[in-house]
């Protein structure tokens, strides 16, 4: 609920070439010449990031720095396990086969195995990342068991269902190849069971009715402190019992998890401060324990650690994974605070009061004091489990709606990503392509990148910290259930656009005038109408929850104010584009959704949510999606980006950490078979 994602990269550079030999590690400055871009397939880009600032750290920050980015890469195999249950299956025999494979390398068939795999490793499973759609092979089954067969030397996954290199490639067949088994990682269709339509490997032989009556019997009446029931657990059914494995030492995971610990432990003994201390060894007891109560006092106390420079993200933290919004995936960001940056979001932060007390909400539904919502901009440092390879560009947490009203919350921006985003963007010409006007396009080009900015700093900050629920309205995950995530990202995004039109932002110093507001929504209706459409394919409907978000709130804005023209579909020459006419007025009907949105949450009104989702969010023009997808095909841009990670090295002396040393990586497939071997510690089917 509370990450923001790159929106859209407006981005067409030329095609890097690839070679599986060119892996020779990078290890530029953050001054010297640097290649963000270094590989692109299918609908997908890689890029890398830098980290400045790091050589001027401490010994004591640097070895920091060092042992939680390593307890971030230890939980890899979670991710990839609660993706799907065999993901951890197929990405072991994708390894051995381009580790040992003795055939030809050179075919147009292993050629297409490959653009498979690193599609694979990109999205942490056999789902795509963000469609959540099996991605299909462009290669037969019989070539897949030719590869696993021409790979003697490989030591293929062994495990109950499977003996041999030949069982392998029995089971993986339908696995692989059959668009009906497993088809969706996340479904979130109308009418169905979303728990038994969804792949992913939250729950086992239980039904959505069944789940809801599990926790209903759990959830105590009136609780004002709720631990996250589902959070870190898989539920399943046993000899006709239901019951939850609980992610913990000990428990489900266990051997990711006690690695993770150690990493952690290290950590605290080299933590910056007492505050940051405490937190961390909270962390430890949750992992340990797998209590609730405990995770919600590490996020207590992870809010109030202000001072520390070295910040870790590390647990189950969004749900969007998870179609009834319970279950959370694990992700990992290690991150140094960027002081200059921070003082453009800190500003905002500062003003979070007068933001909730001049919001076009009801003012039953307003905060009478917001608290402690601390705003920096960080420089990432390495990033793990659902943050990698796709990685969001802002951070707001924690989750519990009741912790962020009685401790506050920490939000964020990845400085060094976003500017990694803005370096390739700055090259891009889609912006040509779909803007209407060469003033649109000068506009965008002239206050885009801090438009972008400033709507995420905003969506964070303010978005997410507004607004409360009424007294005995149960949670969002429990009263709007599979519509929580999209209805909160949209209530987010409409606090971020109904400010960027105020002088408010002018009058605080953080933007030059209202040129900024005007760029951010001339990107936004032409993003949420048209330009999402091409991470589609042709008879699609929209089912990710930010796209439905953008969607919902540009397709109702369009409405509300289509009697005045307030928004404008336009052709011209056979192509379609979409025209903000009134400003002033599209903030008015920002406003108007927001204070409805808001009311629903506040509420808990499931019928109105899904309505305002179902009618605004889900449907696409079809005509409109072939042309968009037409139009971007002849600028060759890539839709999805994803970061190759820095290497942190520690060098020893005695036993002792005497330096830390970072590179960067230049080769995708070299940083996923050194993953697959280093950070491998779960069985092949949990």
């Amino acid at each position: 609920m509370k990450k923001m994602l790159k929106p859209f990269l407006l981005a067409v550079i030329t095609i890097t070439s690839f070679s599986c030999q060119s892996g020779e590690e990078k290890t530029e400055t953050a001054t010297a010449a640097f290649e963000v871009k270094v590989d692109q397939f299918a609908d997908l880009q890689i890029l890398r990031y830098q980290i400045p600032g790091f050589d001027s750290l401490s010994l004591q920050q640097k070895e920091l720095l060092y042992y939680l980015s390593e307890a971030a890469k230890a939980g890899r195999d979670m991710i990839w396990d609660q993706n799907y249950k065999y993901n951890l299956v197929v990405r072991r025999t994708l390894e051995q086969i381009v580790a040992n494979y003795e055939g030809d390398k050179n075919s147009a068939d292993y050629a297409k195995f490959m653009e498979y795999t690193k599609r694979v490793w990109f999205s942490n499973g056999i789902h795509h990342h963000y469609s959540t759609k099996k991605i299909m092979p462009e290669f037969t089954a019989d070539y897949f068991k030719s590869l696993i067969l021409g790979s003697p030397k490989a030591s293929f996954p062994v495990f109950d269902q499977v003996s041999d290199a030949e069982g392998l490639a029995n089971f993986l067949q339908p696995i692989l190849f059959d668009p009906a088994v497993a088809a969706k990682r996340v479904n979130q269709e109308s009418d169905i069971d979303i728990v038994v339509a969804s792949a992913n490997n939250f729950y086992e032989g239980v039904t959505q009715a069944e789940v809801e009556a599990y926790y209903k019997k759990k959830k105590k009446a009136n609780d004002p402190t709720p631990i996250w029931y589902g959070l870190n657990s898989k539920l399943v059914k046993e000899n006709g019992q239901i019951l939850e494995k609980t992610w913990k030492s000990g428990g489900m995971y266990g051997a990711a998890i006690d690695k993770i610990i150690y990493w952690l432990e290290k950590a605290s003994s080299v933590a910056e401060n007492d505050k940051q201390k405490a937190a961390l060894d909270l962390l430890i007891d949750y992992y340990k324990t797998g209590d609730l109560k405990t995770w919600d006092a590490y996020n207590i106390a992870w809010v109030q650690d202000t001072e520390s420079m070295i910040d870790v993200v590390n647990g189950f933290i969004e749900v969007y994974g998870d179609a009834l919004g319970m279950r959370a995936s694990y992700e990992s960001v290690v991150s140094i605070r960027d002081m200059e940056a921070t003082k453009r979001i800190k500003a905002i932060g500062d003003e979070a009061q007068w933001f909730e007390d001049n919001s076009p909400l009801d003012p039953a539904h307003k905060k009478a004091t917001v608290k402690g919502i601390s705003a920096k901009v960080i420089t990432v440092v390495q990033e793990g489990g659902d943050a990698a390879p796709a990685t969001p560009i802002g951070i707001n947490l924690p989750n519990s709606d009741w912790i962020r009203k009685d401790h506050g919350s920490k939000s964020v921006s990845l400085s060094n990503i976003v500017g990694a985003y803005d370096e390739v963007a700055a090259k891009g010409s889609a912006i040509e392509e779909f803007a209407w006007s060469k003033e649109e396009i000068n506009r965008s080009r002239q206050f885009g990148p801090l438009a972008g900015k400033l709507h995420t700093d905003m969506h964070e900050v303010i978005g997410h910290a507004s607004g409360k629920l009424n007294d005995n309205v149960g949670t969002p995950k429990e009263t709007l259930k599979q519509y929580a995530s999209t209805l909160e990202e949209a209530r987010a995004d409409l606090v971020a656009l109904y400010y960027l039109m105020d002088n408010k932002l002018v009058d605080m110093g953080v933007m030059p005038s209202l040129e900024v507001g005007k760029a951010e929504y001339d990107s936004y209706i032409r993003n949420g109408l048209m330009l999402q459409l091409r991470r589609l394919e042709v008879g699609d409907n929209l089912e990710e929850s930010h796209m439905r978000n953008r969607q919902l709130v540009a397709a109702w804005a369009m409405e509300r104010g289509a009697a005045a023209k307030v928004i404008e579909r336009k052709s011209r020459d056979g192509k379609t584009y979409f025209v903000v006419n009134d400003y002033e007025k599209l903030r008015i009907i920002f406003g108007e959704l927001l204070r409805e949105i808001q009311r629903i949450k506040s509420e808990g009104d499931f019928k109105a949510g899904q309505a305002l989702v179902e009618n605004y969010g889900v449907k696409v023009d079809q005509a409109l999606l072939k042309e968009v997808k037409e139009r971007f095909q002849k600028i060759q841009s890539a839709p999805y980006s994803g970061f190759i990670q820095p290497k942190l090295t520690a060098v020893m002396e005695g036993g002792k950490v005497i330096d830390v040393k970072v590179s960067y990586p230049d080769n995708f497939v070299e940083q996923m078979m050194e993953y697959g071997k280093d950070y491998s510690y779960l069985p092949h089917v949990n």
